[in-house]
């Protein structure tokens, strides 16, 4: 009788349909903000369009290091040990600890600005090894253009940052040098955690004709701290990031980062379907948004241009 149970047991056990999982794609991320948050998305959605569903023939893991370089190294480590098919940091400072920890798994990095001045790759075209990926970086000149034209008095730009976001840093030295073109000068206010991000803000107030935000995760997760300032002190608030300015900056020119994460995701698609990433080249992404906020710009005493409004991708009243 035992002997005809275990046989049963047996059968069933092999009868039951079993759902492997084909594929592991691990995504990570040094924070969660909208923009961060959406290129994660589309990575996903990337993914389901070519046929990787979560739940029938794709694990799809995610990790936030919750604004901590630390955690951002302890979840690469994790990765690591993990091996999954693919692995997706999403801006500088993860991709930093993903590329610094791991030679043989396929790494997509995206959001990141400068993969370059990051030590990600030394080849843009022919990055060779295991990573690959998609570079953010920002149209300063354009967004220079845009300040211009809304503010056309304005002789400084306060640039507000995380001075140990290795990716604000190259878009500092770009600021400086777009702005010295136009006319302009760059303040410098520096932000090493979200805590601080209010109180850089104020450190503006007095020396600079407006405040612009990079494309600067520490910043971008604290906003509405420096959108208090800005309301308070009638300083105008710029940002590189679209996500930001429902948030209450006056406007952005940037990419869409769910079309960012698109983008990213069918390169994982790629080197899925066999593909070498060290043999795909690293890009900017494609796509640019005006996006614009009238609300904002009337709490910070600020008219927008018709010119402006007649040319944004999103009007937000």
């Amino acid at each position: 009788m035992r002997s005809l149970l275990i046989a049963l047991a047996a059968t069933v056990a092999i009868a039951l349909p079993v759902r492997a999982e084909d594929v592991t794609v691990a995504v990570t991320a040094i924070v969660e903000h909208p923009a961060l948050d959406a290129a994660r998305d589309g990575v996903k959605d990337a993914l389901a369009a070519a046929g990787y569903k979560e739940g029938e023939n794709l694990q799809f893991v995610y990790e936030s290091a919750q604004g901590n370089p630390a955690t951002a190294a302890q979840i690469a480590r994790q990765f690591a040990g993990d091996a999954p098919d693919v692995i997706v940091p999403i801006s500088t400072p993860s991709a930093q600890a993903v590329v610094s920890s791991i030679r043989d798994i396929p790494v997509v990095f995206t959001a990141v600005t400068d993969p370059l001045g990051a030590q990600l790759v030394k080849d843009m075209d022919k990055p060779g090894g295991n990573v690959t990926g998609l570079s953010d970086m920002s149209p300063i000149a354009d967004h220079v253009a845009l300040i211009k034209e809304i503010l056309p008095e304005a002789k400084s730009i306060g640039f507000l940052y995380n001075s140990g976001e290795a990716n604000s840093v190259s878009l500092l030295e770009v600021m400086k040098e777009e702005a010295e073109k136009a006319g302009l000068t760059v303040v410098e206010s520096a932000a090493t955690k979200s805590a601080e991000v209010q109180g850089a803000a104020r450190a503006l107030v007095g020396r600079a004709d407006l405040i612009y935000v990079p494309t600067d995760n520490t910043i971008v997760s604290a906003l509405e701290g420096a959108v208090a300032v800005a309301e308070e002190s009638k300083l105008p608030l710029f940002t590189a990031d679209t996500d930001s300015v429902s948030r209450g900056a006056i406007a952005a020119l940037g990419f869409n980062y769910y079309d960012v994460g698109k983008q990213t995701g069918e390169v994982v698609v790629r080197i899925l379907k066999g593909e070498k990433p060290g043999d795909i080249p690293v890009k900017v992404a494609a796509g640019t948004d005006l996006v614009v906020n009238k609300s904002a710009a009337e709490k910070m005493g600020v008219t927008l241009p018709e010119s402006v409004l007649s040319r944004a991708t999103r009007v937000i009243e």
